[in-house]
């Protein structure tokens, strides 16, 4: 879709969903980082929801000595159309591998606090059908399977009682930036978008070069669609999986299955049992086991045992899982660890990045932020 094929009235209308309810409760937050997206949401939402509270944030994560001018310049453009604006600034340390994951998450957090400070029960972001594209293209080079390969969703839990929308996700990003234009609103050129010191900045100049063979952003995001709803069906499946599998454990501490039923299962939704079982029983601070390591445990270790009713004994996400006769299938927080070499399978999570770039690898469950 072309960027005058984009009727302006069309990118208001994706905001009244959102604004409309808000009239009775706290309003809607907006996150704006001042880039074309952002600041066609903030425009858009203030054309569509006149009468309601909006809370435009911008969150300065204090990684380039420009971030503070940029967050005044959003600030600017916010007083100009009568909105109120804050800054929410990410202090402390960063970290020295993993730094667009970290920010996403640290973004997040504070948009989600600010949410619920305010009384509002969505945050709103500008992504586009070019992040969704870019999204997916990250996910697949990662090896996901249909949770990662689902890309961002339209709407999902922040925390708590507060959301997050993606009013914007079905739309063209060329049509936001003319729907900026036709405003009379000159957005920021965040330098970062551009620098190939980031995955998904070196991805984004591949695109136009894939689209040429045919993988262009509609089809990413057709696949998108269609593995989001596969993931919905197979969650919904492991989750009636889990419930009739989980049994009465001795120990608060342990997640306790019923083997003969967990044997029942198909693989795909074994390994999402094990997976939501793993998310129960891990020791708080635990990362999150990689999509190929749960897979590994369940395919060449657990299956092959719950079919022969053999023991097994195995660490993996911080969790110790043991499957015996007697007791089926537990887990618990592992021991820690004595300093000597760890022996047996080597299912211990490792490294997060994906090709050594420094970005997430490929996980299962819920959807990682964007």
């Amino acid at each position: 879709m072309t960027a005058p094929e984009l009727d302006p009235a069309a990118i208001e209308a994706a905001l009244i969903p959102y604004v409309a309810p808000a009239l009775s409760h706290g309003g809607v937050v907006l996150a704006v980082s001042g880039g074309p997206d952002s600041t066609a949401l903030m425009r858009a939402a203030s054309r569509a929801g006149p009468t309601v509270p909006l809370h435009v944030v911008t969150v300065d994560h204090r990684l380039r000595t420009a971030s503070v001018t940029e967050a005044g310049t959003v600030a600017a453009m916010a007083r100009h159309l009568g909105l109120r604006h804050d800054i929410l600034p990410w202090t402390g340390a960063k970290p020295a591998n993993g730094l667009q994951a970290a920010a996403r998450a640290v973004r997040y957090a504070l948009l989600g606090r600010y949410a619920e400070d305010v009384g509002a029960q969505w945050v709103l972001t500008g992504h586009t059908r070019d992040d969704q594209a870019e999204t997916v293209l990250m996910r697949l080079l990662a090896g996901s399977g249909p949770a990662g390969l689902a890309g961002m969703r339209t709407e999902r839990a922040l925390v708590g009682g507060v959301r997050l929308g993606r009013p914007f996700l079905g739309l063209p990003k060329a049509g936001l930036v003319a729907y900026c234009a036709a405003q009379g609103l000159v957005p920021i050129q965040d330098p970062t978008n551009l620098s190939p010191r980031f995955a998904r900045a070196r991805l984004r100049r591949l695109l136009p070069d894939l689209a040429e063979e045919g993988l262009t952003d509609a089809r990413l995001c057709r696949l998108a669609a269609r593995c989001a709803r596969d993931d919905d069906a197979l969650g919904q499946a492991a989750a009636a999986a889990y419930a009739a599998a989980r049994r009465a454990a001795d120990d608060p501490i342990l997640i306790r299955l019923d083997g003969p039923t967990l044997a029942a299962v198909p693989d795909a939704i074994l390994i999402r049992v094990v997976a939501r079982a793993l998310g129960e029983a891990a020791c708080p601070g635990a990362a999150a086991p990689r999509l190929e390591k749960i897979e590994a445990l369940v395919l060449t270790a657990l299956r092959p045992a719950l079919d022969t009713r053999t023991p097994l004994r195995r660490t993996l996400g911080g969790c110790l899982v043991s499957l015996t006769r007697g007791r089926g299938l537990t887990l618990a927080p592992a021991p820690a660890r004595t300093g000597r070499a760890p022996r047996g399978d080597g299912l211990a999570a490792g490294a997060r990045d994906l090709l050594g770039k420094g970005d997430g690898a490929a996980y299962i469950g819920p959807e990682c932020p964007d």
